[in-house]
């Protein structure tokens, strides 16, 4: 797994590549964790690159989802890959996050 962030605009841009499995979520929530803990409270996660999310990468979001709300921000998802949207469909996540078809539309969104 790869991970890369930037800051557009108002927004952080977090670019997930490759497979997010018990192996790698810790890395994941861990580099969200330090977004929060910075008090970068609106995120965009790009999920277009991801090949693979396990329940631990589900997790990783949800509680990170959690976290920024109580700091009045957001994670928001965008382009997700077709496998990764129909994990999230059917984990029922679909109704808790925000999800986006570019990142450009994501961070705009803001």
């Amino acid at each position: 797994m790869d991970i890369s962030t930037q800051e557009i605009k108002r927004a952080m841009v977090m670019t997930v590549k490759g497979r997010v499995d018990s192996a790698t979520a810790p890395d994941l929530e861990n580099a969200l964790k330090q977004l929060v803990d910075g008090e970068k409270a609106q995120i965009v996660l790009d999920l277009n690159d991801v090949e693979y999310m396990s329940s631990a990468g589900l997790r990783a979001m949800v509680s990170t989802l959690k976290a920024v709300k109580r700091i009045n921000g957001d994670l928001r998802l965008c382009a997700p890959s077709p496998r990764v949207a129909e994990v999230l469909r059917l984990a029922g996540l679909t109704s808790i996050f925000n999800l986006y078809p570019t990142q450009a539309e994501a961070v705009d969104s803001f």
